[in-house]
């Protein structure tokens, strides 16, 4: 009986999120006229579109480095394949719907807990994945801000004139976990939780993984701008950060709205909203559900592999 049960609900689950990538997709298209979509990538030259797609790629990959130093934090081992399969849906799913507790989090202890890994190590590999993915948010944009400061738009009333305040901020955030990750040995007890520093090696590994994530991540969206915009990568890249952040921080499925806004306010000196829409079209196509599209067929496949195996028993 309780085997049934447990078959059932994890079908439920994987059918449950099953529908939350549907819901994802029509939520966003519903939003543009798909003639305009369709418009927007033939207007994208092909090569342009064939470097977002493999920037794309590349970026998954890296975002596999957050569950492989979680494990290794944790001091816990899993074959690469697992953890890769994991991350991969996950990412995808929490990329694109948000609610990452509902989403990522959720797959990742649908697959860990399937693979032996106890609750407690897989809220341990989430919260360092977590916390990793905004590391290199901080330390990027902290560098950014800081040497090639971006004015603000006024429209988003922060009580900044330019994003140079944000990154002095961001980069003592950073300094700070690194020189806790030196000195502090013993355990940290945060409401409860005990919070253990990783090691300086496993902390500057961070940095780098989660850093690269973004960096490619921009890498993308600036593949498949115009090729007339006068604006260089690292400008670029700035525009993209304060743009995502917001957008992360507004816990909206993707940052949908916030960030486009943000781009539009930025960019409609230097080009056409228009064509900027446009761009932002295909790369919300290119970065969030082809990789969507993909996971939720990994998904489906492993909810009938998983179905077949638990009735065979």
């Amino acid at each position: 009986m309780l085997k049934k049960l447990r078959l059932n609900f994890s079908s439920l689950f994987g059918l449950l999120l099953l529908v939350l990538c549907a819901w994802a997709i029509a939520h966003e298209l519903h939003e543009y006229n798909y003639r305009d979509i369709l418009n927007s990538l033939a207007a994208i030259p092909k090569s342009r579109l064939s470097w977002a797609i493999w920037l794309t790629a590349l970026g998954y990959l890296v975002m596999i480095g957050y569950d492989i130093l979680g494990f290794s934090y944790i001091n816990r081992s899993l074959s690469w394949n697992k953890i890769a399969l994991t991350s991969f849906i996950s990412s995808a799913f929490s990329n694109t719907i948000g609610f990452a507790l509902l989403t990522g989090s959720a797959i990742r202890y649908r697959f860990y807990a399937n693979w032996g890994v106890s609750a407690v190590a897989i809220a341990q590999v989430i919260a360092f994945a977590n916390f990793t993915f905004w590391l290199g948010m901080f330390a990027v944009a902290g560098f950014l801000f800081l040497i090639n400061p971006l004015k603000i738009p006024t429209q988003i009333h922060l009580p900044f004139a330019t994003v140079r305040p944000i990154g002095v901020i961001f980069l003592l955030l950073v300094v700070i976990y690194l020189i806790g990750s030196i000195f502090i040995k013993q355990p940290l007890r945060i409401r409860g939780q005990e919070f253990r520093f990783p090691s300086f090696q496993i902390s500057l590994a961070q940095i780098a993984i989660s850093s690269f994530d973004w960096i490619l991540a921009a890498a993308v969206l600036y593949a498949l701008l115009p090729n007339n915009i006068s604006l260089s990568y690292l400008d670029f890249l700035g525009i993209y950060l304060l743009a995502m952040f917001a957008g992360v921080v507004s816990n909206v499925p993707g940052g949908l709205g916030v960030f486009e806004t943000i781009i539009l306010l930025i960019l409609s000196s230097k080009v056409s909203a228009a064509v900027v829409l446009g761009s932002m079209l295909a790369y919300r196509g290119v970065y969030y559900f082809l990789p969507l599209l993909v996971a939720a067929g990994l998904l489906g496949l492993y909810e009938i592999k998983f179905r077949t195996g638990k009735l065979q028993k």
